[in-house]
């Protein structure tokens, strides 16, 4: 691809593929998603899927093009166990993973419930084993060698998943993982932010010096306490981590788990990293999950929200109008029909300018002078303050009518 940054479907900066800013990346050539909606993404707070609603979402999650699905944990409940067995029963092309804490029988579990993965949590912070678990350190490390080994010989992928791990000390981090490597079994080694404390430069930092200590496959997983959620997923895949663990539009406890949308899109347009998920049906999907959760999000959210593709004001209104048949990229980063959005279109409210009436009159056939579009102007805004809203349709044919009839009446 001669320019990456511009295709009839993106335009980014060309500024992401200077080589002297691109240089150090080492994004590995097949990354998957890893998808935690169906367990992290349910403890945000008073979100509850059911059996048939999860086995629902994990379908659409399929269709999606999503690698990995965690169906559960199946130690929360018989519901949730009975989920994860009927997702895994589904002959999906995603592959099936189920959570587990370090307890040799929650992880044969796992495998009774037909997943052929798990992942494995335990504390990394030596702080967080004493205080929140009441724990000593060894007693964790013991705990997940024996749960690691059940896992290997139950035949399952095996994550192991360091809750709190940015608040760790790096050395100490390490010294515990390896040893739990050595000493029982690790295809797989997840970072997870769980504070979404850390910065992306460190991230990029410590998932590099991981890869080369533990010579084993780094998964990274990010909140968003401090909105770099993102930055990080993508910071620890141009680092060289090979799985993203992300949520449907950001789902998650406190201020969420990093939104999947928001990652593929930004590896997609803003690195030319294509993950291979079906980035059309994103809307469709994000509308499925956030119903089932009884969730609403802002309109302006980034990639899903419904006004994203609604334009207000009159200068970009003008924009739209001169560009949008043979540029249609100068107003927007990327196309709507690219992640399943409503095409571009020109509403009517209180930041609206004379091009914005000029679409109106073209739409609804009406002709009007200048000195006409401009009355209408100045009543479409007077109605938007009124109502705190954009107008409709109906609302602004009243007042074309009223103005063109006065027009009429005058002449």
């Amino acid at each position: 691809m001669a320019h990456p940054w511009k295709t009839d479907k993106w335009f980014t900066s060309p500024w992401n593929f200077l080589p002297e800013v691109s240089k150090n990346f080492s994004f590995p050539a097949k990354i998957k998603i890893h998808d935690v909606t169906l367990r992290d993404g349910e403890q945000q707070t008073a979100v509850v899927f059911r059996r048939e609603e999860k086995v629902a979402i994990a379908r659409q999650l399929d269709a999606l093009g999503v690698h990995r699905i965690e169906a559960g944990m199946p130690a929360v409940s018989e519901q949730d166990k009975g989920a994860i067995q009927d997702i895994a029963s589904l002959g999906l092309k995603s592959e099936i993973f189920a959570f587990g804490r370090c307890i040799a029988d929650e992880i044969r579990t796992v495998k009774a419930c037909g997943c052929s993965g798990v992942v494995i949590e335990i504390p990394a912070s030596e702080h967080m084993v004493k205080n929140a678990y009441g724990w000593t350190l060894d007693r964790a490390i013991k705990s997940s060698i024996d749960a690691t080994l059940a896992a290997k010989e139950a035949g399952l992928y095996t994550v192991f998943f360091t809750i709190d791990a940015t608040r760790t000390e790096v050395e100490p981090l390490l010294d515990m993982v390896e040893r739990v490597a050595t000493e029982g079994h690790m295809d797989a080694f997840t970072l997870a932010d769980t504070m979404g404390c850390c910065a992306p430069d460190a991230i990029y930092h410590v998932v590099k010096k991981v890869i080369a200590r533990l010579k084993k496959p780094v998964e990274i997983h990010c909140h968003q306490d401090f909105g770099l959620g993102v930055a990080n997923t993508v910071a620890a895949l141009a680092a060289g981590a090979t799985v993203a663990q992300t949520t449907i539009t950001g789902i998650g406890e406190r201020a969420g788990n990093v939104p999947m949308e928001d990652v593929v899109m930004a590896l997609l347009c803003l690195h030319g990293v294509d993950l291979g998920i079906r980035t059309e049906k994103m809307c469709e999907v994000s509308r499925f999950v956030l119903e089932r959760a009884k969730l609403t999000i802002p309109p302006n959210r980034p990639i899903v929200g419904d006004k994203l593709y609604e334009v207000e004001s009159g200068i970009i209104a003008g924009w739209v109008r001169l560009a949008r048949r043979e540029h249609p990229l100068e107003y927007v980063p990327f196309a709507a029909d690219l992640v399943g959005q409503r095409p571009v279109s020109i509403v009517l409210g209180k930041n609206s300018g004379p091009p914005s009436i000029e679409e109106w009159c073209e739409k609804l056939g009406l002709k009007a002078s200048e000195e006409e579009r401009m009355r209408m102007l100045q009543m479409v805004k007077a109605k938007s303050f009124e109502k705190k809203d954009l107008l409709t349709a109906d609302e602004f044919k009243a007042i074309a009518d009223g103005v063109l009839q006065k027009a009429v009446a005058r002449g």
